[in-house]
């Protein structure tokens, strides 16, 4: 049998990855360097001499990658010591043993978009744990702030949505509580949309009210998959004894709107008793510009418990509530900022797979998620998930994503063609969808 597909890569002139590397990691780092700057009288207020000169040793750490980046030099070895150091070295390793001795070493535009992406953002965080005492900076969290500042309309629409919704969440049928599924899972995908690092840093935010906009974005879900995560829920509470659970784990992607969506979904899991224990994973580390970290988890809890909106106001007492119960659990690995497939996962974190076998369900957020599950390759796009997934099954899995990279599989037969042929960038936009279920029936 064949081998999985080549792994998408900047050498594809003009492809997505290739203006990714040539052009928005660039202004992502060129935006992390302004950040620093514009801070730089705070980190003196705080730390003195020692601050300012820290950030000038971030800064110059910042603009060496960008200039290795832009030059298409060499990827080099981690040198500061942390939890994961050893793990990207290893896999520099890897990636060098794939080339041939012809190509030399791996470099920017030849090896994987995927790796490539994911070590610099793993060389951001280098560059500031190398420049005590700002060494705690989350360099993208007033992007991430803004966002959440700027879709408050949103927020407000969907948060008085969900509490109206509780008070008759006891009462509805089973055909209704259906459809409030998957109205909340559809605010939950299009919520994916609020992605920093597409628009290479600059603000997205959330200002259209997305619960009266989802008929209108039904056309645009390519694989729609709710109804067997209906089947599957619905089974598990039918099924449940009293002392047992069903637990849902939810893989984050972006802060700031997004999360306030995938938190609003598990509150009605919780609620409709689909679900009695959400587990959420989030990164160690500030990750690809937006993702979301346990600060910005609990920030934005904070945020909505504070809001003087009384329904938004209620949904952060209650969520901060969950977190104190032991319903919710916020739990992260560094595995979520490594840049392997996750079909490497029993190999490399065997302790997080064995995490994940014991969900009932599995929701990846997000296009890296998508990435990550399917080894970001060119898989023609009539290639089962399930296959894709490359011997990932934890448990069962759904992808809830909308597109912005150049991979996606399980379609019918010609409707990637027909797409392309209608919509050239269909597969970068962020404008289609995916509810991708795997798991048995």
């Amino acid at each position: 049998m064949a081998g999985p597909p080549v792994s998408l890569s900047a050498r594809d002139v003009g492809s997505f990855a290739y203006l990714t590397v040539k052009d928005r990691l660039p202004q992502i780092l060129t935006k992390a360097i302004d950040t620093l700057h514009r801070h730089k009288s705070e980190f003196f207020e705080k730390h003195g001499e020692k601050g300012l000169e820290a950030e000038k040793k971030a800064i110059s750490l910042l603009s060496k990658l960008r200039n290795e980046l832009q030059t298409d030099k060499p990827i080099v070895p981690l040198v500061e010591k942390f939890v994961d150091t050893d793990l990207w070295n290893q896999y520099l390793e890897y990636q060098q043993s794939l080339l041939n001795e012809s190509n030399g070493k791996p470099r920017w535009f030849l090896s994987p978009w995927l790796f490539v992406e994911c070590y610099m953002y793993r060389r951001i965080h280098e560059a500031i744990i190398q420049s005590p005492p700002i060494d705690d900076f989350d360099i993208f969290k007033e992007l991430k702030d803004q966002n959440f500042f700027e879709s408050q309309e949103s927020i407000i629409a969907l948060c008085t949505h969900l509490q109206e919704l509780m008070k008759t969440i006891e009462d509805l049928d089973e055909n209704q509580l259906k459809n409030e599924l998957f109205k909340v899972l559809q605010i939950s995908l299009w919520g994916n949309k609020c992605d920093l690092s597409l628009s290479g840093g600059k603000t997205i935010s959330q200002k259209i009210n997305l619960i009266n906009s989802l008929e209108d974005l039904k056309p645009f879900i390519l694989v729609n998959d709710m109804e067997h995560l209906w089947s599957l829920l619905s089974n598990c509470k039918k099924k449940r004894g009293k002392a047992s659970i069903t637990r849902v784990d939810i893989v984050l992607d972006n802060s700031g709107f997004e999360l306030v969506t995938d938190l609003v979904l598990a509150d009605l899991l919780l609620s409709s008793k689909l679900a009695t224990e959400i587990h959420f994973y989030g990164k160690t580390i500030p990750w690809f510009v937006s993702d979301t970290t346990l600060h910005d988890f609990n920030w934005i809890i904070e945020q909505l418990k504070h809001s003087n909106h009384k329904w938004v106001s209620k949904c952060g007492v209650d969520w901060e509530n969950h977190i104190k119960m032991g319903r919710w659990v916020y739990l992260d690995h560094m595995f979520w900022t490594l840049p392997h497939e996750f079909s490497a996962m029993p190999q490399v974190a065997p302790d997080l797979y064995a995490t994940l076998q014991k969900a009932h369900l599995i929701l990846f957020k997000g296009d890296l998620n998508y990435r990550k599950l399917t080894g970001d390759r060119r898989w023609e796009f009539t290639i089962p998930f399930h296959e894709a997934l490359n011997g990932f099954h934890p448990a069962p899995v759904c992808s809830i994503r909308t597109l912005k990279a150049e991979v996606q599989v399980g379609l019918q037969p010609g409707q990637g063609e027909q797409l392309t042929a209608s919509v050239p960038n269909w597969l970068t936009v962020g404008k289609y969808g995916v509810f991708q279920f795997d798991g048995p029936l």
